[in-house]
Formats: C-alpha cells, sequence, structure tokens
C-alpha cells in the first residue's frame, strides 16, 4: 500500500479514492468496498477487536485506503507499510459534524431506529445490499470512536479535533499531508510526487447528493412496508373466505 488516508468519513473520502485512483494509486479502499465485499465487516470487527486477522488477505490488491474503517487503522497500516505516505483529510469541524449526522449517522442508526422504516430498511440492505445490517458502524465509528455520544455535538467534534492533533504528532511531517478537497490537484500532486492530471478535482458524494439518496430510501421503505402490509391483509381476506 503506497496511501493511507487517516481522515474520518465526510472529509471529501470519496472524491480523495476518485483523485488517487486517476493519479494511478488505485485500486483505493473505502466503505463502499464494504458494501460490495460484505464479508469485509467481520475482517474489521475482528482487527478492532484485536483479534488476529489477514491483513494482506483483504488489503492485499489495494494500493491506497481511505475513509472509515480504514482510518481508524492507519497506524497498522503504516506499521505494515512503512514507505506509505500519509493523507489526513480534514474540513471545518462545524461542517463535518452537519454532514455526518445528516447522512451516516441518519443512515446507519436513526432510519434503522424508526419502526416505520426498519423492515423496509432491512429488506432493502438484504435485497440491494446483499447483506444484513453490518455490526461495523455501530462498533467501531459509533460506540467504539464516539463512545455512543455522538448525538452530543460537542463531544463528538472534540473527537474529530483530538483525532486530527493525534495524527499530525504521530506522522512524521515529510510523509503527511493535511488536506482539503476544495485545494484540488496541487498540493496533493506534488506530495506525491505525480503531474496534475488535465481535468477538473473530483467532487463526488456531497451532502445533498447523499440527502437524496436517503430520501429514496425511506421511499423504498415505506412501500415496502406497504406492500408487506397489503399482502398480510390479502392473505388474510383469502383465509377467512377458505374457512
Amino acid at each position: 500500500m503506497k496511501v493511507v488516508g487517516a481522515g474520518f468519513g465526510r472529509t471529501g473520502t470519496a472524491s480523495l479514492k476518485i483523485a488517487l485512483e486517476s493519479l494511478g494509486f488505485g485500486p483505493c479502499y473505502h466503505m463502499t468496498q464494504v458494501f460490495e465485499h460484505p464479508e469485509h465487516s467481520h475482517f474489521w470487527v475482528a482487527a478492532w477487536r484485536g483479534e488476529p486477522v489477514d491483513w494482506e488477505g483483504v488489503l492485499g490488491d489495494y494500493e491506497a485506503a481511505v475513509d472509515w474503517p480504514a482510518c481508524t487503522f492507519y497506524e497498522e497500516l503504516l506499521e505494515r507499510n512503512p514507505d506509505a505516505k500519509v493523507i489526513l483529510s480534514v474540513r471545518d469541524p462545524e461542517r463535518w459534524y452537519e454532514s455526518v449526522r445528516n447522512t451516516m449517522y441518519e443512515l446507519s442508526v436513526v432510519i434503522p431506529r424508526s419502526p416505520v422504516y426498519r423492515i423496509g430498511y432491512t429488506l432493502f440492505t438484504l435485497l440491494v445490499l446483499h447483506s444484513p445490517r453490518m455490526s461495523l458502524a455501530d462498533e467501531i465509528i459509533w460506540q467504539g470512536t464516539f463512545d455512543g455520544r455522538f448525538e452530543d455535538k460537542e463531544y463528538a467534534i472534540g473527537v474529530f479535533e483530538r483525532h486530527t492533533q493525534r495524527v499530525r504528532q504521530r506522522v512524521p511531517r515529510d510523509r503527511l499531508l493535511v488536506f482539503e478537497a476544495k485545494e484540488g490537484w496541487g498540493s496533493l500532486c506534488e506530495f506525491l510526487g505525480v503531474e496534475e492530471p488535465d481535468e477538473p478535482f473530483p467532487h463526488t458524494n456531497d451532502t445533498a447528493e447523499m440527502r437524496g439518496r436517503l430520501r429514496q430510501l425511506k421511499t423504498v421503505s415505506v412501500a415496502v412496508l406497504a406492500t408487506v402490509a397489503l399482502a398480510a391483509v390479502a392473505a388474510l381476506v383469502l383465509l377467512r373466505r377458505r374457512v
């Protein structure tokens, strides 16, 4: 692995993934790979618990890794890849919190908590994501990183800021780039020693885009719930007629 991303999710990591792959540092591991490979969730949870895991078997083909869950293990990844460079993606803490609260947290905690959406959400994750709701986000992010206190805005922002400071202190300066996606190609390409591509820096998966997906998920969940309810009523009516 040549590049290790130490920044939390919702700091432009989806854009950074695309940028790194465009610059030849691909494939790049991101949370989306967990949805594509549901079996990886067991690997990350086991690593979090300190159990023996096959790092090479899961990450051996990747030249870079950004976003959760990989950023939680940036020190372990550096130990295994001593020549890798580290990119600490950051953004304004207030905007970061609101972005996470209105996207990731709502998707993995708020929506499943609602009895209106729970059945539809479960069916959606089984049929569309081909996996049950993973414990990865709960155990590593919400309970592990934020101690079950993410809804406490001040506490969550404190965790974010302390993580940023720790990375700055623990990674040698010549191997660390503190990066905001709004900076574009310049500092990133200079840090990695590559030429700037003749194309705009990618900007994807912003809050508005993800909120749109959440609205679609809620709509699908309600539709699934209504379909299940209608099917149940129809079955009861049919059963009564037969009786």
